[in-house]
């Protein structure tokens, strides 16, 4: 893995605010149910992208930068200008750890 991996549940969605336009950032599962395809997200959390965007903007009008969603638990977060601050914002929410390789445990 390199630095731009970033590993988390598939309940959370990635979204990048660049000049006033939403993205959401591509994923690749890591393990998959056939059940219900999991990019549908309206249908497996009730949440539209749209109504997701909306609740993102709230959160500092829009700001520059990355988003996390998190479509279980409905709550929205602001990450900052990098993928480095969408890992220590995950982190900061209990999710993942350092690489022991990188840290020289």
């Amino acid at each position: 893995m390199n630095d731009y991996t970033i590993i988390y549940p598939s309940y959370f969605r990635i979204f990048e605010c660049r000049s006033g336009r939403w993205f959401i950032k591509n994923t690749e599962l890591f393990i998959a149910s056939d059940a219900v395809k999991d990019d549908d997200i309206a249908a497996l959390y009730g949440v539209t992208e749209q109504q997701a965007v909306i609740n993102l903007f709230r959160i500092n009008g829009g700001k520059a930068g990355f988003y996390l969603a998190n479509f279980r638990d409905k709550k929205y977060h602001y990450c900052g200008q990098s993928r480095k601050d969408v890992k220590a914002k995950l982190r900061s929410l209990g999710i993942g750890r350092e690489d022991p390789m990188e840290t020289g445990s």
